[in-house]
């Protein structure tokens, strides 16, 4: 008998929906399984359509929109940011997003190590966003 059965069904499931052209997302989803969540990645022609309806705020999108917990996670958000949202309960913001594909942000490493500053930013079912991290 082995454990990974039930080690499946006890990690955080994540739904990850991106351009089947993009491969930096890739790189995040191997990225949050290293970080413990269970990752299923969906290729989605309509992207543009599916954050309206995910509820992210077009200011804050970037290549791949992820599902946790029904909180909508745009980007390369570093998973300590998810981490801790999760461990806020109902307290949590609606969703997180880091804007743009920053270098350096998780699955935009680069091999010089260079990396852009990028903040994780909250968002609301209104819109609104803050600095979240």
């Amino acid at each position: 008998m082995t454990a990974s059965p039930v080690l499946a069904s006890t990690r955080p499931q994540i739904t990850m929906f991106r351009d089947a052209g993009c491969d930096c997302c890739l790189k995040w989803a191997a990225l949050a399984e290293q970080a413990g969540y269970a990752v299923r990645t969906v290729d989605q022609p309509h992207m543009p359509a599916l954050k309206q309806r995910a509820g992210v705020p077009e200011a804050l999108w970037s290549c791949h929109t992820a599902m946790i917990d029904r909180h909508p996670v745009e980007g390369h958000v570093p998973f300590a940011a998810i981490a801790k949202m999760r461990a806020m309960g109902p307290k949590a913001p609606f969703g997180l997003a880091v804007p743009g594909m920053p270098i350096g942000s998780p699955g935009m490493e680069v091999p010089d190590g260079r990396r852009e500053p990028f903040d994780v930013m909250a968002f609301d079912r209104d819109g609104r966003s803050w600095r979240f991290v």
